[in-house]
């Protein structure tokens, strides 16, 4: 069985020193059941391919105990397709092979491990005999990966005899070398749904190791627990109470989305702190349905679903292309029905009355007003504090004031070319608190990002409830 991953980087040759492994040589490691030799079959100045191929030892596999075609085939041990594909084996050689890797640590070059690679990963063969094109799609896509198949028919010389079980899979992504092993010690062996050394609950640990921050969040979690743990009942229980109270510690103390989770070694974006403020906002409100006017891709609906604490989620857009882009982002195709059932996404205009925004407790409109026309404001206000009427509406805008110190910014330039206007903190504060008191609102304000003493923060916020 072959595992190539080809990373595109410059200088290419850089790469040798996440693997902890020598270009120029060929090594070999030695497994229970065999060996997995690691060399380079290609190497550019701007890409470089590692390969990691197993040779089982299938007299050591008949040594093993383990009937590895079932029960129902007595000759298992002696006939089976062991040797030839990917499973467990080479999630085995893959943690021992590239452990450094796979722990985030390069002695000498420390910086490359944070760094997303164009990576794409070849795998010849991989069995997937329950659940094929559709499971190994379900396990890859939602991750962010990139998937193309082929799969093999069962025997060329017979081709009435139909296809086989047994796929080529490539997979594209831009990724960290250590998240990318990860996928493939724990979804490899998922697909086989098969282990060649006995389960215990040590195999919980190592799963919760190499599946975190990813496979809380995975929409299928479930299965891909259960096939990882073999089926075993009790254990797979174990492993799913694990995952749950780990999700209720970070949505209590991070509520963050899982993309802001990846970025925390990092100083966060100006739009992340914006989003987690808000998000921290609605929690507050002790709301139950969300409106968020204005969507975008969908950033802040991924961060109000991992909240049982709301049972209707709606997001809207004018633009058809957004919408598009936040089914994507929330895996919307591969979400369970249950969780659909929670969230709404629908096209629609902000400054027409729309009945549709009726009734929900609160309203998320982060950085939307100043895409607007001065003009069609007043229509905007009526719309949403008039008609729809919230009990809360948390609104954010640019602070104008901040925009000279952002480098090469020009006097009375704005941040973005679609801003029709930017509002100092004074300006804000008056244009909200004119609405507030001509619709039964109160009104508070906060700073979002780093203050300056002279010029404020960067961003500004207004959270209107409703008297």
């Amino acid at each position: 069985m072959l595992l190539t991953i080809s990373i595109k980087h410059q200088p290419a040759s850089d790469i040798g020193y996440l693997f902890h492994k020598n270009p120029d040589k060929f090594q070999s490691v030695n497994l229970s059941m065999g060996k997995a030799h690691i060399f380079y079959p290609e190497i550019t100045e701007e890409q470089i391919t590692i390969a990691l191929l197993l040779d089982i030892n299938p007299v050591d596999l008949v040594r093993s105990a383990r009937n590895l075609s079932g029960k129902s085939f007595t000759l298992g041990q002696y006939v089976n397709d062991r040797p030839f594909v990917a499973s467990s084996f080479m999630s085995a050689a893959i943690a021992k092979a590239f452990s450094s890797a796979m722990n985030g640590k390069s002695k000498e070059r420390q910086e490359l491990v944070d760094i997303t690679f164009p990576i794409e990963v070849k795998i010849a063969v991989l069995p997937a005999a329950k659940g094929g094109e559709k499971l190994i799609r379900a396990l890859f896509e939602p991750l962010g990966y990139e998937v193309k198949l082929e799969r093999h028919i069962l025997d060329e010389k017979f081709p009435d005899w139909g296809q086989s079980k047994y796929f080529t899979i490539v997979l594209s992504h831009k990724i960290t070398l250590q998240k990318l092993l990860s996928h493939l010690y724990v979804l490899i062996p998922v697909l086989d749904n098969d282990k060649h050394y006995y389960v215990n609950e040590e195999e919980i640990e190592k799963l919760l190791k190499k599946g975190e921050n990813w496979l809380n969040s995975h929409p299928e979690k479930n299965q891909i627990v259960r096939r990882y743990l073999i089926n075993l009942g009790s254990l797979t229980k174990k492993a799913l109470q694990k995952l749950e109270r780990e999700n209720s510690l970070t949505e209590e103390e991070l509520e963050i989305d899982k993309d802001l989770i990846e970025e925390k070694k990092r100083k966060e974006t100006l739009h992340q702190q914006r989003l987690k403020l808000v998000f921290e906002k609605i929690k507050e409100s002790d709301a139950k349905t969300v409106i968020d006017l204005g969507c975008g891709e969908g950033k802040l609906l991924k961060m109000l679903l991992k909240r049982k604490q709301f049972t209707k989620i709606t997001g809207v857009d004018i633009a058809y292309s957004e919408l598009l882009k936040a089914k994507e982002k929330l895996y919307w195709e591969e979400m369970s029905p249950k969780q659909k059932e929670r969230i709404e996404l629908f096209q629609g205009a902000l400054n027409y009355r729309d009945n549709r925004f009726e009734g929900y407790d609160v309203a998320a409109i982060v950085e939307v007003i100043e895409h607007m026309e001065l003009n069609r404001l007043p229509a905007f206000e009526r719309v949403v504090f008039e008609f729809a009427k919230p009990k809360t509406v948390i609104l954010t805008t640019p602070n104008a004031e901040y925009n000279v110190l952002f480098e090469g910014m020009q006097e009375e330039s704005m941040r973005h070319d679609d801003h029709r206007f930017e509002w100092t903190r004074k300006e804000f504060e008056t244009w909200a608190s004119t609405v507030a008191n001509q619709h039964q609102y109160k009104v508070e304000f906060f700073p979002i990002g780093e203050i300056d003493q002279k010029v404020g923060a960067p961003s500004q916020m207004a959270i209107f409830t409703l008297i």
